[in-house]
């Protein structure tokens, strides 16, 4: 069984976060409130960008994490 790195926790978890809200969104009755705006839409805009970055984060972390790793020694004494 392969363990999950913290980056695929994190990125399960948001999508999963993301799927509930979206499901309550779809369930939840809409009235005819003109001045309410298009909240769901917009969250879920938010939501789907931090999927994004969550599963961007979880592909190049490791190359991130070895340049940022790579710099750092070039820079100490």
């Amino acid at each position: 069984m392969k363990i999950l790195t913290t980056t695929s926790r994190l990125a399960l978890l948001i999508f999963a976060t993301a799927a509930t809200l979206l499901q309550t969104l779809l369930q939840t009755p809409t009235t005819d409130d003109r001045e309410r705006g298009d909240v769901p839409g917009w969250v879920m805009i938010t939501l789907m960008s931090a999927v994004l970055v969550a599963a961007l984060l979880a592909i190049a972390g490791p190359a991130l994490e070895g340049l940022f790793n790579q710099a750092m020694n070039q820079v100490s004494p």
